[in-house]
């Protein structure tokens, strides 16, 4: 983070606890480490406990479109580590996803709210399909700093600055085991091709990659100015 010069750092932990949602210790142990803010998707109601955890950690978010009695929130505002207000914005798609509020209606509603107090704002986009996002990402292009895309723990090559100022890419990737099928066991996700039975998936072991994204941003205009790819791999 240092040599980077990293201000403020974004993560998404719907996978954290094993593959399968997060717990509220593995969400401690994440920002001690240095995230400043958790975001989400579909998993994250795969541990019971994370409906408790999440209604009481606010930096913990899940989409915004998710239907307004579920718990947590799906915006955060917070201070950068040089003191700059970041407004951070979690959705989920609906293209081969479940069928929940339509996220460019949110997005537009919740960006509204985010810009009275910073112009400073960055779009976790958790879906499947790579045109939803592209959409999403022209849709907010000059109303958002960075619309950065999760879900499908492959990291895509499209990153780019829109010419309104939005730095984009469909997904950041996956942080987990390199030797594995995103994520998965190889032998598991194989066999269930070849026999269509239903598994309980395992989070395979060994050397593992972290993927992300940088992205620098104008504090006065929350323009970005460039996003970075990042992989990095770390042996068992």
């Amino acid at each position: 983070m240092s040599k980077l010069k990293i201000d403020f750092v974004i993560a998404n932990g719907e996978n954290a606890a094993g593959g399968f949602g997060i717990t509220q210790a593995i969400g401690e142990d994440l920002f001690s480490l240095g995230i400043d803010i958790l975001t989400s998707g579909n998993h994250i109601w795969d541990k019971k406990e994370a409906v408790t955890y999440i209604a009481k950690e606010n930096r913990l978010l899940r989409p915004a479109n998710y239907p307004p009695d579920v718990p947590g929130a799906g915006t955060m505002i917070m201070k950068s580590r040089s003191g700059h207000t970041i407004g951070v914005l979690n959705l989920e798609g609906r293209v081969f996803m479940r069928q929940i509020d339509c996220p460019f209606q949110a997005a537009k509603r919740e960006v509204r709210e985010l810009k009275k107090e910073t112009n400073i704002i960055i779009v976790d986009f958790h879906g499947e399909a790579t045109s939803e996002k592209a959409a999403i990402g022209w849709y907010l292009d000059g109303e958002v700093s960075a619309l950065i895309g999760t879900h499908t723990h492959v990291q895509t090559a499209d990153e780019r600055i829109l010419p309104q100022g939005t730095a984009f890419i469909s997904d950041a990737g996956m942080t987990g085991p390199v030797n594995s099928i995103i994520g998965v066991k190889k032998s598991q996700i194989i066999n269930k091709f070849l026999t269509q039975i239903p598994v309980r998936f395992e989070t395979a072991r060994g050397e593992s990659l972290l993927s992300c994204v940088v992205v620098d941003v104008n504090a006065k205009t929350g323009k970005a100015s460039s996003i970075q790819r990042i992989q990095l791999n770390f042996p068992e």
